[in-house]
């Protein structure tokens, strides 16, 4: 079993920045194609962002384009998550999902395309 683990949530205000960490103990994450996902209350789990094996490509939901980034840290076995100009919209659970697909350039946007799962990371966004 391929564990996930995700850190760096919090309360921030309206504005503000965050960074989230995604990290597979034990695991090379490099092999694994990651994408995070959040839920807010009351909501369906929604896709964020996503980056390829290798970190060759990346792809992120149309509300967050341009506010997020994604990007993998190898030597440190580890994905992130900046969240930047935060909104009271973006209050969520995020959730670091992964899947062993090495050797391509795919980007996975869809929860039942993942095999791992983290618990995830509570980011609250006052205004």
């Amino acid at each position: 079993q391929v564990q996930v683990v995700e850190s760096g949530g919090g309360l921030v205000q309206a504005g503000g920045s965050l960074r989230l960490s995604c990290t597979t103990p034990g695991r090379t994450i490099s092999s694994y194609a990651t994408g995070w996902f959040r839920q807010a209350p009351g909501k369906e789990r929604e896709f964020v962002a996503g980056i390829s094996w290798g970190g060759g490509a990346t792809s992120y939901a149309d509300s967050v384009k341009g506010r997020f980034t994604i990007s993998r840290d190898n030597a440190k076995n580890t994905v992130y998550l900046e969240l930047n100009s935060l909104k009271p919209d973006d209050t969520a659970v995020y959730y670091c999902a992964a899947r062993l697909i090495a050797r391509t350039m795919l980007v996975l946007t869809i929860p039942s395309e993942y095999a791992y799962w983290g618990q995830g990371t509570q980011v609250s966004v006052s205004s």
